[in-house]
C-alpha cells in the first residue's frame, strides 16, 4: 500500500497572498499561522505556540485565494506536504523548504470570513486567467437530459426539502 499525504489546515493569513504565473500557470504562495494554547499543568499559566506554513496554491484556486484573501483572512485548506530540496546561492549548501500544496481535484481552500475587501486585491496575471464562459450557453440538465427550469424564489417552501 502506498502512503497518504494528506495535509489540513485552519489559520490566519500572515501576509497578501502573492501571485507570479509558473509554466502559463498562476502559482499563488503565502503563509498561514496555526495556534495551539493550553494550561501549563505545574504553573496554571496558560502556554501558546505558533506554527508557521508556507502554502502554495496552483491554478484556478490560486486565483481566488489571489483575488479574495488578504493578512489576516481566516482559511480552512487541504491538501499535501512537500519539501523541496535546493542550493542556497551564497553558501552553497543544501538546503530544504517544506510547504503546503493545494493543485488539482483533491485540494480544498475555504475561505472562513469576509476580511478581504475589493480594492484590496492582488492582480492576477492576464495570460493565466480563465478563459471567460459565455454563461447563455449554460444549461442545467437532468437525468434525462431535458432542461431543468429554474424555480423562482417565492415558489420554492421549506416543505419541499426531503431533509
Amino acid at each position: 500500500m502506498s502512503g497518504i499525504n494528506k495535509v489540513i489546515l485552519v489559520g490566519r493569513l500572515g501576509k497578501k497572498p502573492e501571485a507570479r504565473e509558473v509554466n502559463n500557470k498562476v502559482l499563488v504562495t503565502f503563509s498561514v499561522a496555526t495556534s495551539d494554547s493550553w494550561t501549563d499543568k505545574n504553573t496554571g499559566q496558560k502556554q501558546e505556540k505558533t506554527e508557521w506554513h508556507n502554502i502554495c496554491i496552483w491554478g484556478r484556486q490560486g486565483e481566488i485565494a489571489a483575488q479574495y484573501l488578504d493578512k489576516g483572512s481566516q482559511v480552512y485548506l487541504e491538501g499535501k506536504i512537500e519539501t523541496r530540496k535546493y542550493q542556497d546561492k551564497t553558501t552553497g549548501q543544501d538546503r530544504y523548504s517544506t510547504q503546503i500544496v493545494l493543485n488539482g481535484f483533491d485540494s480544498t481552500l475555504q475561505m472562513l470570513d469576509s476580511k478581504a475587501s475589493s480594492d484590496q486585491r492582488v492582480p492576477v496575471p492576464q495570460a493565466a486567467r480563465s478563459p471567460q464562459v459565455d454563461n447563455s450557453q449554460l444549461r442545467d440538465l437532468g437525468g434525462d437530459g431535458q432542461s431543468i427550469p429554474p424555480v423562482a424564489l417565492d415558489d420554492f417552501e421549506d416543505k419541499d426539502i426531503p431533509f
